[in-house]
């Protein structure tokens, strides 16, 4: 991440220092769209990307929040702005969640947007794609602390989206270790139980060990 990128006003504070990779933790979709729709709708106004990656039985509930303030997502799609994903079809290719083949296609999307038309992009990932399902549970939390790498060198602001309900606490504990950067209750804070990405792996594999 450049030390001169501008700050981004988010959830009652700001993202700026070294990586802008957030977990965010919510109990229902009002609380969600709340906390990310002005963060979204200001993306828009300031030019930046927009990469939404949402379960597809949600899509049309997602298109219709972002119309209700006021986003064109027709317009914004069409124009190259918004890129509206299946989260499935992104991370599950065949089927698999395969970690290597999502730090790769991350830093592609980053690095081809560093030198595209755009500030940056605002990148919205709902992550329930891997609910109930432990050894895809496993792979996506070396998944993300492996993607911090990619996002330090980077100005993208990223939300991993988490619904409380759907998720066990120990995959909830995990998952905010793995994060610079937590939303809960609304708020964005600075995550004092990070572990940086060397250290937390170790001890993954000593823990599967």
């Amino acid at each position: 991440m450049s030390a001169s990128a501008t700050p981004i006003p988010f959830a009652g504070s700001q993202l700026d220092g070294k990586s802008r990779h957030v977990c965010a933790f919510f109990s229902s979709d009002d609380e969600e769209y709340r906390v990310l729709l002005p963060f979204i709708k200001g993306g828009f106004e300031r030019g930046d990307k927009a990469v939404h990656v949402v379960n597809p039985a949600r899509r049309a509930d997602h298109v219709r929040r972002l119309e209700a303030a006021g986003i064109d997502s027709t317009a914004a799609e069409r124009a190259g702005q918004l890129e509206l994903r299946s989260n499935t079809e992104t991370y599950l290719r065949e089927g698999r969640f395969d970690k290597d083949r999502m730090i790769a296609a991350f830093e592609e999307l980053a690095s081809r947007n560093a030198r595209g038309a755009f500030p940056l992009s605002r990148i919205v990932c709902h992550m329930d794609f891997a609910v109930e399902d432990r050894p895809r549970l496993d792979a996506l939390v070396e998944f993300e602390s492996r993607v911090n790498e990619v996002w330090a060198r980077h100005d993208d602001a990223v939300i991993c989206v988490y619904d409380l309900a759907k998720f066990g606490g120990a995959t909830v504990v995990d998952m905010i270790r793995t994060h610079p950067l937590l939303i809960i209750g609304g708020i964005l804070q600075q995550n004092p139980f990070f572990v940086p990405p060397d250290e937390f792996l170790r001890e993954l594999r000593e823990r599967r060990a």
